[in-house]
C-alpha cells in the first residue's frame, strides 16, 4: 500500500511491533540496529527536510520533483526509519549487521501485518543522502535500511503475484569441479 491513513498503530502496538524487531537474528548480540518513530508533526519538518535534500542533491530539480519528494512523509501517519549500526567487528562481517538490520525491518512489516496494519518499506535517495543522515541525528557507523510507512490501508491489500520458488531452487549434491586458475 502506497498510501496508507489513520489510525495509525496505538502506542500499545507501536511497542509490540518494535519489540517483535528485537527478535531479528544478531550474530554475536551486537544489537545492529536502531530505530525512529516519526508521526504527527515530526512528518512535516521530515517533509522540509526531504525538500531541502533533493534540492540540495540537484538544485535544477522541478517543481514536480520537489513536490514529491516533499509529499512522501505525509503517506501516512506512522513512519519508522530502520538504521543499522555498523560495529568494527573480526567476527560478525558488516554484512552480517546490515542482513540483521533488514531482518529486524521485514520484522517490522510482519508484526504490522498481522496486528491489521498496511505498511510498505522505502529507500529512495534519502536512504543514502548525507544531508538526511545529519538531520536525523545518524552517527557515521550507521546507514539508513530503509523508511517503513505504517497505517490503516484504504481497502484490501492486494498481494503481489511471486514467480515460484520453485523456479529458483536448485537441489545441490556434490561440488562442481571448475578450474578458477587465472
Amino acid at each position: 500500500a502506497k498510501e496508507l491513513a489513520e489510525p495509525a498503530p496505538s502506542a500499545e502496538q507501536l511497542e509490540q511491533i518494535l519489540q517483535c524487531a528485537m527478535s531479528a537474528p544478531d550474530h554475536g548480540n551486537l544489537l545492529p540496529y536502531r530505530f525512529l518513530t516519526i508521526q504527527g508533526e515530526a512528518r512535516h519538518e521530515l517533509s522540509l527536510l526531504f525538500e531541502q535534500a533533493v534540492i540540495r542533491r540537484d538544485p535544477d530539480a522541478d517543481d514536480a520533483t520537489i513536490l514529491k519528494q516533499k509529499n512522501k512523509p505525509l503517506r501516512s501517519p506512522l513512519i519508522i526509519v530502520v538504521i543499522a549500526r555498523l560495529t568494527d567487528n573480526p567476527n560478525i562481517p558488516e554484512i552480517e549487521q546490515l542482513l540483521s538490520a533488514g531482518c529486524a525491518a521485514q520484522h517490522i512489516q510482519l508484526a504490522c501485518s498481522r496486528l491489521g496494519y498496511g505498511s510498505i518499506w522505502l529507500t529512495g535517495e534519502n536512504s543514502y543522502d548525507l544531508f538526511i543522515y545529519e538531520s536525523l541525528g545518524l552517527d557515521l557507523n550507521e546507514r539508513i535500511i530503509g523508511f517503513i510507512y505504517i497505517g490503516t490501508p484504504p481497502g484490501d491489500i492486494s498481494t503481489k503475484s511471486r514467480v515460484s520458488a520453485r523456479a529458483i531452487t536448485h537441489s545441490w549434491e556434490k561440488p562442481q569441479h571448475i578450474d578458477f586458475a587465472i
